[in-house]
């Protein structure tokens, strides 16, 4: 079997999707009777390269130049749209695919519909029309009817939580299947003979946008000095948060972007993780934080209630003292953030990228017994 994956953003580009692709395409190269070719964005040359014996990625150039890394814009989008249909139609010539796996329904999605292959799509959050509010008018204008179309064709489609499940179900009356993100438990542990600090480290990793929630939490801890926030991660709406913490007196460390593969050291490195999203689909870097044993403060959003149990609390989008009531629960009992942490790594534990592979494979199988 030969697959052909669509995702315009791998590492070091993009964020959540990206990463969960190289972790899938990890337990894909353990799959010797199956190839596959994975059509991305590079940062400033085109390249083909092999990521193992039985995987070949082909970065196209978008014009990204090494800026802002973990976002596209929407000239680089359709760049990266054009230039991976017709090299799409190229490979498609040169090689017999069984199945198109796209990330994202839109574009990726839409160049698999056109490809006139059979394909599947992975739903990721900011593809799903009305995930993003300021996008609203778009979505009921354009992007809703596009995205019903892209899905009614496919074979399969997949949503990465159920609640991003129940959002897209608003846009289309077909079945849609979930597979939540998993997470490496090997990379991501809870690191041994931490010390305390004098304050409790919050953190929280992931672009920084007005959707993360991000200006909610500093104003809660204007009056809770004992608290000190980590902000990992760069975004449009760093100026603003910045400008916000002057304005409450309270000090937030602002990392900016860091690899991958550096986020555990900050993640061991914090008490507690906090991510009071507006939306989400299934959290990488919260998967990430409760891998490292950390407990865990959340919005109802993106399959938090299926993660956070007796290892977090649940807030209210959108509120300040919702956050400030769940920082004041840990700053009067203190033995919730040991506690709670060692209930984290219990469900990590439970939650492997092996098993998030398996379950595309079987899907991969499947389409390609019914074409038989």
């Amino acid at each position: 079997m030969r697959i052909l994956i669509l995702n315009y953003e791998f590492p070091p580009l993009g964020g959540g999707a990206g990463n969960a692709t190289r972790y899938l395409l990890r337990e894909f190269a353990k799959e010797k009777k199956i190839d596959f070719d994975l059509i991305t964005s590079s940062i400033d040359k085109f390249t083909v390269e092999k990521f193992s014996s039985n995987i070949t990625i082909h970065r196209l150039d978008i014009g990204k130049n090494n800026r802002n890394l973990h976002c596209q814009k929407n000239i680089e989008l359709i760049r990266y749209s054009v230039k991976a249909f017709f090299y799409a139609k190229k490979l498609i010539k040169k090689n017999y695919y069984q199945l198109i796996h796209a990330f994202f329904g839109i574009p990726c999605g839409y160049l698999a519909m056109k490809s006139g292959l059979p394909y599947i799509v992975s739903l990721r959050g900011s593809d799903v029309p009305f995930y993003n509010q300021r996008f609203s008018l778009v979505d009921r204008l354009l992007f809703r009817r596009l995205s019903r179309r892209v899905w009614h064709r496919a074979r399969t489609v997949i949503a990465n939580s159920d609640d991003l499940k129940k959002l897209a179900e608003r846009t289309f009356d077909g079945t849609i299947s979930v597979i939540e993100n998993g997470v490496d438990t090997k990379e991501f542990q809870s690191r041994t003979g931490r010390k305390r600090s004098k304050k409790i480290r919050l953190l929280s990793t992931g672009r920084l946008t007005v959707r993360k929630g991000y200006q909610y939490i500093i104003p809660a801890l204007k009056g809770l000095p004992e608290f000190e926030l980590t902000l990992v991660g760069a975004g449009d709406f760093e100026a603003e948060l910045r400008a916000l913490a002057i304005e409450n007196q309270v000090t937030v460390n602002f990392v900016g972007n860091v690899e991958h593969r550096q986020i555990v050291k900050y993640l061991q490195e914090a008490d507690i993780f906090i991510l009071p999203s507006q939306n989400e689909g299934m959290s990488n870097s919260l998967l990430e934080a409760i891998a490292c044993g950390l407990p865990i403060i959340t919005t109802d959003t993106g399959g938090a209630k299926e993660l956070v149990k007796n290892n977090g609390m649940i807030i209210r989008k959108m509120s300040v003292s919702s956050i400030e009531s769940a920082l004041k629960r840990y700053l009067d009992n203190q033995k919730l953030i040991t506690d709670q942490g060692r209930e984290s790594r219990k469900i990590a534990e439970e939650i492997g990228w092996p098993t998030v592979a398996k379950k595309y494979i079987d899907i991969y199988h499947h389409n390609n017994e019914n074409q038989k």
